[in-house]
């Protein structure tokens, strides 16, 4: 699952791609922006240990990021085709995308998969956490289109514990904060500091060195990740679709739930710290359609957002 690309293979850039290097958007600091700290109490915590010795190792240099007019057509005409309606483009969510051009970017490392609702239960048997929850009345508030009782209640933890069945999905229903306080927690536990990658390192996890559209290729592919053609309509167990995974080794960077990143919303602004302050997402859920899932797509959701499409993983610099 760790099998790795050279930095120095060749990227295959249309002609109209902007090919100068780029560390980040103006204002990001390279490694976006911090979470809190939090302290591990010393509980058992074997899940969260074995996931954090799966970190991808994604080597360091050039990397593609953004995409082109024709991409985003070919997005659009994706969507309309897989979901029966033009939303998308008439909402022009794809014109969000940065322009393709190339990233400079240290050699990092990421989770191989999400984290999942058994590997955040631990973090909450160590007193670090609340268990994800949510009411009804606070979901409407939020202003989420999802229904509460066909599609959020499932999600919802009775207790301490996951419900049932899903110890082995994406944990959603966290805000960014808690996403962050939960890498910040492993990496005390573990000795080494733990973080929200930055969505420039989550798109060259997902793309690979040669900017791939999707992570397994140039094409939408409803058989390689879970979305809402064809899916079940819910989150399932990480790793699901190893066919569906990057070329880096890394899996379910589309497909399943969006990812909380560590970078601001734009992402040319400073981050904010209010309840309305928004952090770039990652990936697809499994309620999407063709188009979203590709490298280049990202959007903002308000840090304290809750809801049952969002989850997360972890990241970490380069290891000595």
């Amino acid at each position: 699952m760790t099998r790795l690309i050279g930095a120095g293979a060749v990227l295959a850039l249309v002609a109209c791609g902007d090919t100068r290097p780029r560390l980040s958007h103006p204002g990001q600091p390279p490694g976006g922006v911090a979470g809190p700290a939090v302290a591990w109490n010393g509980g058992p915590a074997p899940l969260s240990r074995a996931a954090d010795a799966q970190l991808v190792t994604i080597p360091g240099g050039r990397s593609v990021a953004g995409s082109t007019p024709e991409e985003r057509l070919t997005a659009y005409d994706d969507y309309l085709a897989t979901s029966g309606h033009d939303a998308a483009r008439r909402s022009k969510w794809f014109e969000r995308e940065d322009d393709r051009h190339i990233v400079a970017l240290p050699s990092f490392r990421i989770d191989a998969l999400p984290v999942t609702n058994a590997a955040y239960a631990e973090m909450v048997a160590d007193g670090a956490a609340p268990p994800p929850t949510m009411d009804e009345a606070t979901w409407a508030a939020q202003g989420f289109q999802q229904d509460w009782a066909t599609e959020v209640v499932r999600f919802v933890w009775p207790g301490d514990r996951p419900p049932p069945g899903r110890e082995d999905h994406p944990v959603v229903l966290v805000t960014w904060a808690q996403a962050a306080a939960y890498c910040a927690w492993r990496g005390a536990m573990v000795g080494d500091a733990r973080r929200l990658p930055t969505a420039h390192e989550f798109e060259k996890a997902a793309r690979g060195v040669d900017g791939r559209a999707y992570p397994w290729g140039g094409a939408f592919d409803a058989t390689k990740l879970n979305a809402g053609v064809g899916g079940p309509r819910d989150t399932i167990a990480v790793g699901t679709f190893p066919e569906g995974g990057s070329p880096l080794g890394v899996m379910d960077v589309a497909g399943n739930v969006f990812q909380w990143t560590s970078t601001p919303w734009p992402p040319d602004t400073e981050a904010g710290a209010g309840p309305t302050a928004e952090m770039t997402v990652k990936g697809s859920a499994w309620d999407d359609f063709g188009g979203l899932g590709r490298g280049a797509a990202w959007h903002g959701r308000p840090r304290e957002a809750r809801h049952v499409i969002v989850g997360f993983r972890c990241a970490a610099d380069a290891s000595d």
